[in-house]
């Protein structure tokens, strides 16, 4: 297995440290930056610290009145335009529009997502989880290469989660065709793939000044866990019967504004220059898991594995031609 090595820096940071902390003393203006899932949760507050920092951040949004009330109240500049990344001709046709602006891009996130649905299809049939998490966002960033070319530097950051311990890739069966839907099992899917098209799409663009990591942003409480109902988050450890949060939990999870900190973190912070291609946490490169890890952190092997972005890679470009 060739693998990236997963070595932390010290970055300065930690896990309770906020999105506008990372980005303290950076200077965004003149910066492009696309926001998927822009308004809401930890997206909001990514948006909220980019353009906090000068930067001009454009925000897909499949809801566009929802999203254009959300990110009212921010003052710096801030596009809101149309795209669903269920459906692969809404996502092409925004990449063209935003192509078609001769704006360079320098900084896209990969945030929006869902968790632990119901199965659902997209597409020609795949996997909801892994169309929309994985395939939606690949053909956003390929879609969107004549903008990075256009860019002296461009750092592309891939939401996973730590969910990625549940499953790596299933290739054999990614759509769940054959085999019985687990909604986590696809869930942990999704994001290895998302860590996996960090890994590469950052070797495969690095000549282009293209620079990719992959993030956990940590526990929070945002809308992803709209299909969770609250008897399973009790019996996650999530929340008590009475539903209030327990004392254990509390000190382990984030605030939005903390949860948004390792992505913000990985797309401006000038430590990471001449790294890439490496799984994010806590504001800093994951170390690789052993024995000892806990099930909440570090990166699992497989999602550094270059021979498997790289496999991942082939195989999502034939999903994406018949899309």
């Amino acid at each position: 297995m060739t693998a990236k090595d997963q070595a932390p820096i010290g970055s300065g940071f930690h896990a309770k440290s906020t999105a506008k902390d990372v980005v303290e003393g950076i200077d965004l203006t003149g910066v492009n930056a696309i926001v998927t899932g822009g308004y809401s949760g930890i997206g909001l507050e990514t948006v909220r610290a980019l353009a906090g920092a000068g930067a001009h951040v454009t925000v897909p949004a499949r809801r566009l009145d929802v999203a254009k009330a959300t990110l009212a109240d921010i003052p710096q500049m801030i596009a809101v335009a149309e795209m669903d990344l269920a459906d692969i001709a809404s996502v092409r046709r925004f990449a063209a529009d935003y192509v078609a602006s001769e704006r360079p891009l320098h900084i896209l996130i990969n945030n929006a997502g869902i968790m632990a649905c119901p199965l659902s299809r997209v597409g020609p049939g795949w996997e909801a989880q892994f169309g929309v998490n994985h395939l939606g966002h690949m053909a956003l960033a390929l879609a969107l290469e004549p903008a990075i070319d256009r860019a002296e530097r461009t750092r592309i950051v891939s939401l996973s989660s730590i969910g990625h311990a549940r499953s790596n890739v299933i290739w054999d069966d990614p759509n769940y065709e054959t085999r019985n839907y687990d909604k986590w099992e696809a869930y942990g899917q999704a994001k290895s793939a998302d860590a996996l098209f960090a890994n590469g799409i950052d070797r495969r663009w690095k000549h282009k000044g293209v620079t990719a990591f992959s993030v956990h942003p940590g526990g929070i409480f945002t809308p992803l866990q709209r299909y969770l109902p609250e008897e399973e988050m009790v019996a996650l450890g999530w929340k008590n019967a009475d539903g209030t949060i327990p004392e254990a939990v509390q000190a382990m999870f984030k605030t939005p504004e903390q949860g948004a900190s390792t992505t913000v973190w990985a797309a401006t912070s000038p430590s990471l220059e001449g790294r890439g291609g490496e799984y994010c946490e806590n504001c800093d490169i994951a170390q690789l898991a052993n024995e000892s890890s806990q099930r909440w952190e570090h990166a699992r092997e497989w999602i550094t594995d270059e021979v498997g972005a790289d496999r991942l890679w082939e195989m999502s470009e034939a999903m994406l031609a018949k899309a």
